[in-house]
């Protein structure tokens, strides 16, 4: 089935692209979030003369995206937790928890956004990336200490 992006999708395109993508993806997820348009002649027409506008409101919330991301890649956050032998944690910092402390610090972040594949689960400093924007992604450094 054949689609026109309304916003950048990961791994699919920017705004304005006609993809092509399972029945069952443009109808449970893209269709009905308004990421995108169905690919018939009419929307065909209308995306093409709404393409410059899509592309400049991409660009701003680009530009947004980037200026968060410029304060935010100087911001490092530190949890103190309890450690048993070899530097272990009991326990885990995880993505919510990033989520929380970066809140606390005036930056509105879903643990969603932060892109940790595993709980952190040992003593050190991380370099954990956020996803702003889809071509943003800014390094924030996170600090696990003995407590």
């Amino acid at each position: 089935m054949e689609v026109i992006l309304r916003n950048a999708v990961d791994k699919l395109g920017h705004p304005g692209d006609i993809v092509s993508v399972s029945p069952g993806y443009a109808r449970n997820f893209l269709l009905p979030r308004g990421l995108a348009y169905e690919a018939t002649l009419g929307n065909r027409k209308r995306i093409a003369a709404e393409k410059s506008r899509l592309e400049a409101l991409e660009g701003e919330r680009k530009a947004a995206a980037q200026a968060v991301a410029d304060k935010l890649a100087e911001v490092s956050v530190t949890f103190a937790a309890r450690v048993g032998e070899e530097g272990k944690l009991f326990g885990s910092v995880t993505a919510g928890d990033i989520a929380h402390q970066l809140e606390a610090q005036g930056f509105k972040v879903e643990k969603r956004q932060i892109e940790l594949n595993e709980p952190i689960k040992a003593l050190g400093m991380y370099k954990v990336a956020v996803k702003l924007h889809a071509d943003v992604h800014p390094e924030i450094k996170v600090w696990i200490i003995k407590q």
